[in-house]
């Protein structure tokens, strides 16, 4: 399940072929004819409303666009496209089958229904007092986006949140502590189509007003080159690097995946470039796909965009974009460390040398070709921190983009390319509105029966008011909800159910809002789900389960880092600048010193041998590193200072141990 759709780079461009292979596995029905023009003319009226919604340009004379019926027109513009794309089962990929054309248009009439209601439905508080039809067209919408669940995400997805949605009939008659306020069937209906609580709630709200900006400009940035441009990059600044093909899968997709905030089109556009030039390069198959897996679905925890959750995380948080990006800077860097640390200890323990310089392309070259990409991402950024303009950023830098591309004769695209880029933006927006409706039932239930406001009470007693359990408990609630879903879609629903109790519990709310995010990210390398993996098994030539294992070794640092932050949340710039200095030199000290660990080889000191000394040296580094990344009263009891002289303490005894017993090993080894 990916979050964008997978664009295919112009003719001629690196990688070209092999995205496109792979497209339909991900992305459903390749469109042709009336339906490929429906999805072009679906992304034009979505771009308009938009903007008619974001700068109050009033396109419609005499049309009130108060926020529901705002809502209902991008559904009714997005949402019955689902049933066009994604096949009702494989068998029926080829041609679009006359059940699925009905499907889409009931969808496209009761949507269009509600958004000419929307005023009736504010007056009249139809959610709680909904008229018959009303009730009855809710309920056909309710299995309808069902439906349209069950094609995008798969059944287990549909289940739950079936299951969920139901819940209000049952409420009343569930023991302690999920007992809540019961509802009728039909007025449960009626109020996941109607209030502003369920599906056009939160998760719709945060798609409306920031996400589509920037699903259209991380689009826009494949279909002009962008991924290209990014690999190149990563080939003339790392390439010759030590394991360099490796270093480069992780400086492409880091800077692909933090603009366009996929983990799947970012493994499949850098990975058909980077894991032929790895497995060349001496890298094991099962490896190469585990480095782009995991470099992938970290970038997604990149700023400057992280695949537009900061966006709803700063309205969640009532906190502006600069200061989410700030504070997610370095949490991503540390992941990033770890990752580069650990690929160049597997590149030195085997000895594998960087690519050669006749196969890397020339750094000046590269900017001379790519230079449009510079102004746009300059103007985004200072539209983004200067004049935070979250919602008007992506506009304006996809408008600077595509009138710089259209300007250059090399770069220009033709009508069909446009038509290309068109339905890619349509097809990537309603499969997220698909999910995101969805959703919305999951929310819209413990609203309506009044969980959403005990749940964290109970959570928190259920833990026994020790953060540390109930942080446990989050991540693997966070595992779990991640699987199948989009990184915007889990985060929205976790920050409802889980922030709250670990916010209650004493955490700091940022620091716990990124820890759910960043464990919402797990189950995109951890089998059995693993979604970035079964996405490079194919260009590695291997299983997916193979690279899977590889991947939670090398992505170590995903499970790690958001316990520091939220345990020690210096690392997020809270606290004073003596103590967010330290603390952020004591964890990059820490994520060094663990990595290296980890994957068996110290820089300047040498391999970790595999005996008792060795495996000590590992412990004391791994228990040292741990300390050093997370120096919190709350993990061990002791004082911020004592943990570090500890864990500094711990680490040298390490390198100390294993310096000697290399040492006396090389001794050993010289002496008659």
């Amino acid at each position: 399940m990916n979050e964008l759709p997978i664009a295919r780079e112009r003719s001629g461009h690196i990688g070209d072929a092999a995205p496109a292979m792979m497209v339909d596995e991900f992305t459903g029905r390749t469109l042709t004819g009336f339906a490929r023009l429906l999805f072009a003319i679906s992304a034009i009226v979505v771009t308009c409303l938009s903007l008619n919604q974001l700068l109050n340009l009033q396109l419609l004379v005499g049309v009130v666009f108060i926020e529901n019926r705002y809502l209902y027109l991008l559904a009714a513009a997005l949402f019955p496209l689902i049933f066009l794309v994604f096949p009702a089962h494989k068998n029926s990929l080829g041609h679009i089958p006359w059940y699925d054309w009905l499907l889409a248009a009931l969808a496209y009439g009761l949507l269009i229904w509600f958004a000419l209601q929307a005023e009736r439905i504010l007056s009249e508080g139809w959610e709680y007092g909904a008229p018959r039809l009303a009730k009855v067209f809710a309920g056909i919408l309710w299995l309808l986006i069902l439906e349209g669940l069950r094609r995008t995400s798969g059944w287990p997805m549909t289940v739950i949140v079936g299951v969920f949605s139901l819940y209000p009939v049952v409420a009343g008659a569930i023991p302690n502590p999920l007992k809540g306020s019961p509802q009728a069937f039909d007025d449960t209906l009626a109020y996941h189509l109607a209030s502003a609580e369920s599906a056009f709630g939160i998760p719709m709200r945060a798609f409306a007003e920031i996400v589509v900006g920037f699903i259209i400009f991380g689009i826009a940035l494949n279909n002009t080159g962008g991924g290209r441009f990014f690999n190149d990059l990563a080939f003339a600044l790392v390439g010759r690097w030590r394991g360099g093909a490796a270093q480069v899968g992780i400086v492409s997709s880091a800077l692909q995946g933090s603009i366009s905030g996929s983990v799947i089109s970012n493994v499949i556009s850098s990975g058909v470039v980077t894991i032929p030039a790895m497995k060349r390069s001496g890298f094991r198959a099962d490896y190469a796909g585990a480095v782009e897996a995991v470099s992938s679905t970290g970038a997604v925890l990149m700023p400057p965009v992280m695949g537009s959750t900061a966006f709803v995380m700063a309205s969640f948080l009532g906190k502006s974009y600069g200061e989410i990006a700030l504070a997610a800077t370095i949490p991503a860097l540390l992941f990033y460390i770890a990752l580069v640390v650990q690929v160049d200890a597997y590149s030195a323990r085997l000895g594998l040398k960087g690519l050669p310089a006749s196969e890397l392309p020339k750094l000046s070259a590269v900017m001379k070709d790519g230079w449009l990409y510079i102004p746009v991402f300059a103007m985004l950024v200072f539209l983004l921190v200067s004049l935070q303009e979250e919602a008007l950023a992506p506009f304006y830098a996809t408008g600077l983009l595509i009138a710089i591309n259209q300007a250059l004769p090399s770069h220009r695209m033709n009508g069909a390319q446009l038509i290309d880029f068109a339905v890619a933006v349509a097809r990537g927006l309603a499969e997220l509105v698909a999910i995101l409706l969805a959703i919305g039932f999951i929310i819209g239930a413990l609203s309506v029966t009044g969980l959403a406001g005990t749940l964290a009470n109970d959570l928190v007693y259920l833990a026994g008011n020790a953060p540390l359990v109930l942080l446990v408990m989050g991540a693997l609630t966070s595992f779990i909800f991640g699987m199948g879903m989009t990184v915007t879609a889990c985060y929205i629903f976790l920050a409802i159910v889980l922030a709250p109790p670990l916010i209650k519990a004493g955490l700091d709310p940022l620091a716990v809002h990124l820890f759910i995010m960043y464990w919402g990210m797990v189950s995109f390398i951890t089998p059995p789900v693993a979604l970035a993996t079964f996405a490079a098994a194919p260009l590695a030539g291997v299983s997916a389960m193979k690279i899977g294992i590889q991947s939670i070794r090398l992505g170590t640092a995903i499970y790690f880092v958001p316990f520091c932050f939220v345990l020690n949340p210096a690392l997020l710039f809270i606290g004073d600048p003596p103590t967010v200095t330290i603390a952020i030199g004591a964890a990059f000290a820490g994520v060094i010193v663990m990595a290296a660990a980890l994957q068996g080889f110290v820089l300047w000191i040498g391999q970790i041998p595999n005996h008792i000394f060795g495996w000590l040296a590992r412990a004391c580094m791994i228990a040292g590193g741990m300390l050093l990344a997370t120096p919190s009263p709350r993990l061990t009891g002791f004082s911020f200072a004592a943990n570090l002289a500890a864990g500094a303490t711990l680490a040298a005894a390490g390198l100390l141990i294993l310096s000697l017993s290399l040492h006396a090993t090389e001794k050993r080894r010289i002496t008659p």
